[in-house]
């Protein structure tokens, strides 16, 4: 079975490009834009190219050219109007364009290409708030609103967790120059949505501490065994679907019964499943964060 999808809704066009349904259906009448094929029941489907195109006309349209003009643009030169455009200007709506399209393909390549045209005039940090950040969020409601499959999302998420660990791991090599915390970067068990933990443990070793990364899904017990080695720890954690909702302060108290007997617990919380903490539960030590920006900014 070819995984490749291949023919999208215009709902889907829609959420993929920002452009609504109604006005897709104007640009095709009025300016015969794309052409779709038409289903047995008479339903418009749309290909691949017709996503790629709607994409790069939508990039010109959001930087304020009229769509008359860019329905005057012959079908092969668009993309290198857009490219003109990318080199001119900010070309964070283009990355998150390509990136889109590198997932619906499965294309590692254009993935890799993309990002590599963004890493010549940003930062890593840039990229990943300005460009990852922006495009996850989106890929939060795409996946729910079924125009991706949880297999595009694991291929993306799989592909920018590989450049968090390649830019780690340039500064994995540096000793600590702070010595007055040591972090433990773990996720509770069963929780498995790992890129926000591996972003804050790059951003804390970029700062100069000392940060254990333990990784997903681990049991409350294994993190007493790091307490009997330093006496400054500060546990970081991201509750993004677990614990659940009925078991998150339950959770916080069986914590507090493990750190019982330390003198300076600290706990560091992100992810969604913080609103679900109530403040009489809540230790003293525990902090939530509302984002990673924040979590940084208190580092």
């Amino acid at each position: 079975m070819n995984n490749v999808k291949k023919q999208f809704s215009i709902r889907d066009l829609e959420n993929l490009s920002g452009i609504k349904a109604h006005t897709i259906r104007i640009w095709e009448k009025r300016y015969n834009l794309l052409q779709p094929e038409r289903t047995d029941t008479n339903i418009r489907t749309y290909s691949l190219s017709s996503l790629q195109k709607l994409l790069n006309v939508t990039l010109l349209y959001n930087n304020g050219q009229k769509i008359s003009k860019i329905a005057k643009i012959p079908e092969g030169e668009i993309a290198y109007v857009v490219r003109e455009i990318v080199a001119k200007h900010s070309h964070e709506s283009h990355a998150i364009n390509a990136f889109k399209l590198a997932m619906i393909n499965f294309d590692q390549t254009m993935f890799f290409n993309t990002y590599n045209a963004l890493l010549g005039e940003n930062s890593f940090r840039e990229i990943f708030k300005e460009t990852f950040v922006p495009l996850l969020n989106e890929l939060g409601l795409l996946w729910q609103t079924d125009t991706i499959s949880p297999a595009h999302e694991h291929f993306i998420s799989s592909l920018i967790k590989q450049k968090i660990l390649l830019n780690t791991e340039k500064l994995q090599h540096l000793s600590p120059v702070k010595n007055d915390k040591v972090f433990v970067a773990f996720l509770p068990d069963n929780e498995i949505h790992e890129i926000g933990l591996l972003y804050v443990n790059y951003e804390i070793l970029l700062k100069g501490y000392k940060c254990i990364y333990l990784g997903p899904t681990i049991p409350i017990e294994n993190l007493e065994d790091i307490l009997k080695y330093f006496d400054n720890v500060y546990f970081v954690s991201y509750f993004t679907v677990f614990p659940e909702k009925d078991r998150v302060n339950k959770y916080l108290e069986d914590f507090d019964k493990l750190v019982s007997n330390y003198n300076n617990p600290n706990l560091w919380l992100l992810g969604r499943q913080t609103r679900y903490i109530e403040d009489a539960t809540k230790p003293a030590y525990c902090k939530t964060f509302s984002s990673i920006d924040n979590l940084v900014n208190h580092l």
